[in-house]
């Protein structure tokens, strides 16, 4: 059980950890694939864990998933996955407050296959959040030119890129805010919903965009794991 008798605004994390990564191309999920020496996991709890206003940690695993059958005091599993990642939030959220989490503490939910998140990221968004009504997202404006394609594959515009910004993780929320948020999708299979944050747009809110780095991509395909293990790499030496 997670002790209740801690301070005002606790921050709990969520690590949504069901996927099976099948765009990463490898035999088992991605998010077990070793990287600089560890699985991709094991650094993105080594992250938050080395950020002391995490109260607790909360790992989503498939039912039978038993990689990580070890948690150790930062973090806790809890092998309620869904089909969808927003499905695992959701189960995930109940979970918390199973555990002894409240409404109305705070919530961080991170892709557990952004490896390269850091504890200063993590505090970055914790102090943007905290004073505000809403909470918000790690994100980054977009670097690029923007195309919009037509279905023969061919560019058919030129978009704008002045006000885009691509969303990364944490994304963080008060638990009962987004509870009821994912709840209101869940009967037609949390269809539209790519992130927590789209949830929450959903309500009429507006989660706050705190810029994050290009270093926590999402490992997604097969040459992003050689750009995560660069990158890992450099930072032990």
């Amino acid at each position: 059980m997670i002790n209740v008798s801690v301070a005002q605004d606790r921050c709990f994390a969520l690590l949504p950890c069901a996927g099976s990564g099948s765009r990463a191309g490898t035999a088992t999920p991605k998010q077990y694939q070793p990287v600089a020496g560890q699985p991709m996991a094991r650094h993105t709890l080594a992250a938050f864990a080395r950020v002391p206003r995490i109260t607790q940690v909360l790992v989503v695993v498939a039912p039978g998933d038993n990689f990580l059958h070890t948690p150790d005091a930062t973090f806790s599993i809890a092998a309620c996955g869904g089909a969808t990642r927003a499905e695992s939030v959701f189960n995930g959220l109940k979970q918390l407050l199973v555990m002894g989490a409240t409404p109305h503490d705070w919530v961080l939910v991170h892709d557990a296959a952004r490896c390269l998140i850091t504890p200063a990221q993590i505090d970055a968004l914790i102090d943007a959040c905290l004073p505000d009504a809403v909470g918000g997202l790690l994100a980054l404006p977009l670097p690029d030119t923007l195309k919009h394609a037509r279905a023969n594959g061919r560019v058919d515009a030129t978009l704008d890129r002045a006000d885009k910004w691509l969303a990364q993780t944490p994304q963080m929320f008060r638990i009962g805010a987004l509870h009821a948020a994912l709840a209101a999708h869940a009967a037609n299979g949390f269809a539209g919903i790519t992130d927590e944050a789209s949830a929450i747009e959903a309500t009429g809110a507006q989660p706050l965009l705190v810029r994050g780095s290009a270093q926590n991509f999402k490992v997604t395909y097969p040459e992003d794991f050689a750009l995560a293990e660069a990158v890992l790499t450099s930072r032990d030496a």
